[in-house]
């Protein structure tokens, strides 16, 4: 029996049967066929064929990309904000609406071919789908909210032998009242033989629902197998959690997505945060499996090895996106590789097979929380190498120079703040800077990866954002009790929002109706998850609370059952408030007085990292602001959402910058800028590449939720060479 001694665990995992997994898929890789096989003219697989976002596609090269030009347009009825990575399928491209309709439009025309509604009055990230096929039997697998769907590509039909009349509902099988999950497939699972393997998110505080991974049957729609990241008695990693947390504690899900080494049959799993984010007090120990990259056996759900990026998490350093397959040289022989980017801006890189890390891991320690209650983990792993693609730690001398008046005020406010780098417990009324922010380094778009050099392109925000935990004050009325639970982490304690990606709640009453404000609470909409377990009653005391103020008072609360845990009393239940002693003040973004980033340039980069060395390529920064630019000050960089791609003909494309409203072709050898085209919407979203009808065509979604400054639309834009 191999050992492998996973870093980031704190202990030996014992890696059954990996010496059959290892002659199965053999040691040489699993890119089988000559290139020429390789060049699939389809994007049939979100993320492309093996999660590297690389095409082998060559028709547009460094020599004629300069000629691109608009090919086709399609625009959305609805707004919104639109994450969709598409994928083509012969003559086909699948993909989603902002409102949640799936769509096929011809590929090479965008024509509108067909239209799914599931009904449903939602919206929020989408971010793509998964396909299957045997022989002439295909399925389009499309998450609606918390359903399952399984389509005819042909039509965009229900399957009606696939679950009940053609979906599954993904909240059941979690243990619980299922009916009051908050559960939403926003990034698509992946297809192996004939399952399909899902993840799903939920709600950041409690309550939600524990964050197991699951494979279904692509026929019938059956559970085949869970794997529990919250370990259960008797499992592996239960010793982690307190004893009974497996039945009150929630989160440690993959809403990211996940990669699939096909031949191999393992799939990897980047999993989230467990709940709460940021305080703890309540799930003593390090917390596995939240905050992993784990190893599954596709087939039977079996765990072959993991690593935990962040034990306890304190800071919501969830995995953003899924990792990338890639095979590197080190030593002089090629090694089969898995390549995990993280908000912290690390980039973490494993045998495929092993687990074992590639470049130096050293868990170095860092201050304990002061905070009462909490326990903070001792150590945390850091990669040594590749350096971080972020920067770490904020000082004045980072601080903006955009004018000497905003660096004057970023100068007095630094001062009130605390800042000591990664992994700085958070402090009780006392803001810390959380840098790089919340919303990156890496974010949900994902890292690409050129099969030919093993180079990874990664896009990284570099903004400073704060944080802090204050003390959970008992509300009077029934109404402040829900606020303080389910809105004020984001919209803050006396509903001032944290503009510009969190609006202010004051002055509601005169700019929307009761009835509009309750539908966006009970369905969501863009970032905001929808709060559909809240009781009708409970809806409604909400909504009259944030409109007018007025409330009722809170009742007494019931008597604990007996045999009742400490644990499973401090689960906040709508109706009442929390009994857990703190809460997060709320996500600020660190921006100077004209709403500026508060932090020195460069504010986003796209970063090639040599992964067979741990060394750089190139940097540089990505996306500006017009504005900015018009006053000569260039080359800012700028936050991006959506990754990039590359092709074998040496091209990284990109969009993603929310500012500025371009796609981007760079060379990938050097990061030269040759090419780019304005959108009509920023391309929030990862683009693809495909032929169709002998001609390559780039394509990708774009939209303005994120700059709400701008006009709103959304669309999915062609270009092609002449």
């Amino acid at each position: 029996m191999a050992r492998v001694i996973c870093y980031g665990s704190r202990r030996l995992l014992a890696a059954t049967a990996l010496a059959a997994i290892v002659t199965a898929g053999g040691c040489g890789g699993s890119r089988s066929g000559t290139d020429a096989q390789r060049a699939d003219p389809d994007w049939r697989v979100y993320g492309g064929s093996d999660g590297d976002r690389y095409s082998a596609l060559t028709q547009i090269a460094r020599a004629n990309v300069r000629n691109l030009e608009p090919a086709w347009r399609f625009d959305h009825a609805a707004t919104g904000e639109s994450q969709t990575q598409p994928l083509v399928v012969g003559s086909r491209l699948f993909g989603y609406t902002p409102d949640l309709h799936v769509i096929a439009l011809d590929a090479a025309t965008g024509a509108l071919l067909w239209t799914f509604d599931a009904g449903v009055r939602a919206s929020g990230p989408h971010r793509g789908l998964a396909y299957w096929q045997d022989g002439d039997d295909a399925r389009l697998l499309a998450g609606v909210m918390n359903r399952l769907y399984a389509l005819d590509p042909a039509t965009g039909v229900p399957v009606p032998e696939f679950g009940e009349n053609g979906s599954i509902d993904l909240r059941q099988d979690l243990g619980g009242d299922y009916t009051q999950h908050y559960v939403s497939l926003t990034t698509p699972g992946v297809v192996y033989r004939d399952l399909i393997v899902v993840g799903f998110r939920t709600a950041e505080a409690a309550p939600a629902p524990p964050g197991d991974i699951r494979a279904y049957d692509v026929r019938s729609g059956a559970l085949r197998w869970s794997f529990h990241t919250i370990p259960r008695p008797g499992e592996p990693g239960h010793e982690t959690w307190p004893a009974d947390a497996w039945q009150t504690a929630g989160g440690a899900n993959v809403w990211a997505g996940f990669a699939l080494d096909q031949e191999r049959g393992i799939v990897y799993a980047p999993t989230g945060s467990a709940v709460s984010d940021f305080y703890g007090g309540n799930r003593a120990g390090d917390n596995l499996y939240a905050n992993c990259l784990l190893a599954l056996d596709a087939a039977t759900g079996r765990l072959l090895w993991h690593f935990q990026a962040v034990h306890h998490d304190l800071w919501d350093r969830d995995f953003p996106s899924p990792p990338s397959l890639v095979t590197v040289v080190r030593d002089g022989r090629r090694v089969d590789a898995v390549a995990q980017t993280s908000k912290q801006g690390y980039v973490y890189v494993f045998d495929r097979v092993t687990g074992e890390p590639l470049f130096p891991l050293e868990e170095r320690a860092f201050p304990a929380s002061a905070v009462p209650g909490e326990s903070s983990a001792a150590t945390q792993p850091l990669p040594l190498e590749p350096a971080p693609f972020a920067r770490q730690l904020l000082t004045e001398e980072l601080l903006t120079r955009r004018t000497p008046e905003a660096n004057a005020w970023a100068r007095e406010r630094f001062r009130q703040l605390r800042s000591t780098g990664q992994f700085a417990p958070f402090a009780v009324d006392a803001a810390t800077v959380v840098f790089p922010g919340f919303d990156g380094g890496a974010e949900w778009g994902g890292a690409a990866v050129d099969r030919a050099s093993g180079v990874l392109y990664v896009n990284a925000n570099d903004v400073a954002w704060t944080g802090g935990l204050t003390a959970n004050v008992t509300a009077t009325g029934v109404g402040a009790a829900l606020y303080q639970s389910t809105c004020a982490a984001c919209h803050g304690p006396q509903m001032q929002g944290g503009p510009p990606d969190f609006p202010a709640l004051t002055g509601l009453a005169q700019r929307s109706d009761a009835t509009a404000v309750a539908e966006l609470i009970r369905t969501g909409r863009g970032r905001m998850p929808p709060f559909a377990s809240l009781a009708a009653d409970d809806l409604a005391t909400l909504v009259t609370y944030l409109m007018t103020g007025t409330d009722r008072p809170v009742p007494p609360p019931a008597a604990p059952a007996p045999g009742a845990s400490e644990a499973r009393e401090m689960v906040p239940l709508f109706g009442r408030p929390s009994s857990a002693p703190y809460r997060f003040t709320g996500y600020n973004k660190f921006l100077d007085p004209d709403g500026y980033p508060a932090v020195a340039p460069p504010w986003g980069t796209l970063n090639a990292i040599d992964l067979n060395t741990g060394e750089y390529r190139w940097k540089i920064p990505l996306g500006e602001y017009p504005e900015l630019v018009a006053q000569g000050q260039a080359n800012t960089g700028s936050e991006n959402y959506g990754g990039p791609i590359v092709t074998a003909s040496g091209l990284v494309f990109i969009a993603a910058t929310i500012f500025d409203h371009k796609i981007r072709a760079l060379d990938a050898q050097t990061g030269e800028l040759l090419w780019q085209a304005e959108l009509p919407f920023a391309g929030t979203a990862t683009p693809i590449t495909y032929m169709a009808g002998g001609k390559q065509y780039v394509v990708v979604a774009t939209s303005n939720q994120r700059n709400r400054n701008a006009p709103q639309g959304s669309a999915y834009v062609a270009f092609a060479l002449p």
